[in-house]
């Protein structure tokens, strides 16, 4: 199906995008990598009448260290963001997570701007800037704020993002050294989605686990901490014993009607799945220590 007709701009800058986001309303939407704008377009789920292309700002792209941060444009790719040394180093779970978003194409040209402001519940990427502990920078009229990833993610499609808001940075703290992190999935056999995934980041002190922040996508409407698996860990020694307990209490706090249910994966399924992922990114995690 082809989308319906639509005027299109090309913004140079921040400001100019931003001036155009006002200019033009609720009609028009910022296009970034378009992997998730367009098929919405193409079935006429999505109707904007006026498209802003931010893809080629430049000063929106590209991976920095600033001491202990990482500071990650929103138009940088999945592959450059799986590709780069500085965040499989200093961010191992996000690294694993850009590697396995949809296919070589959609990795090469969907930015994770992008794809954090579109919220999608089952995409890779919410849960593990939500278990890092990241940050969200966004600019809009009434000028730039940040956002703690912890905030952002409201509901289904829903982020703390404003309509005339344009995502400037993430930022993510990167543990000085004593952080280890990982992310693993069950993908969708068709579409590579994440039916459930589990991204966690654990501080260690020698054996101990001082903190941990674990977070899950796909088993609810969207991105969501595992607080009885973090309060399992916290404190505890590093051993199988432990991640068995934290993997048991997975799902604590929440009821099988709040995990999502489709064709291919019920609820009880999902919440299943929650247990057996969250054992595998533990051990994941702790691998790399």
């Amino acid at each position: 199906m082809y989308p319906p007709k639509f005027d299109y701009y090309r913004a140079h800058s921040v400001d100019e995008a931003l001036s155009l986001l006002q200019q033009h309303g609720d009609n028009a939407k910022l296009l970034a990598g378009g992997h998730s704008l367009i098929p919405l377009m193409k079935t006429r789920l999505a109707q904007p009448a006026v498209l802003i292309d931010i893809g080629r700002i430049d000063a929106l792209k590209g991976i920095h260290v600033d001491g202990d941060t990482l500071r990650i444009g929103p138009l940088t790719t999945h592959a450059d963001i799986a590709a780069s040394e500085d965040v499989q180093q200093r961010a191992a779970a996000l690294a694993d997570a850009a590697g396995v978003v949809g296919d070589i194409q959609v990795r090469n040209r969907g930015t994770i701007g992008g794809n954090l402001a579109h919220a999608d519940p089952a995409s890779d990427l919410p849960a593990t800037v939500l278990a890092l502990g990241g940050e969200i920078d966004v600019q809009g009229p009434n000028g730039a704020r940040t956002v703690a990833a912890d905030d952002f993610f409201q509901g289904l499609f829903t982020t703390a993002l404003e309509a005339d808001e344009i995502i400037t940075a993430i930022r993510i703290p990167t543990g000085g050294g004593t952080r280890v992190s990982a992310y693993v999935k069950f993908p969708h056999p068709a579409s590579g989605y994440a039916v459930v995934g589990v991204a966690v980041a654990l501080e260690l002190d020698g054996q101990t686990i001082t903190s941990a922040r674990v977070a899950a996508n796909g088993a609810f409407e969207c991105a969501k901490r595992l607080s009885g698996a973090e309060e399992a860990l916290s404190g505890s020694t590093a051993s199988e014993e432990t991640i068995a307990a934290a993997a048991q209490r997975a799902g604590e706090g929440f009821t099988v009607d709040d995990f999502m249910s489709d064709i291919f994966a019920s609820s009880e399924y999902r919440a299943h799945l929650l247990a057996v992922y969250t054992r595998r990114a533990l051990q994941k995690a702790l691998d790399r220590a």
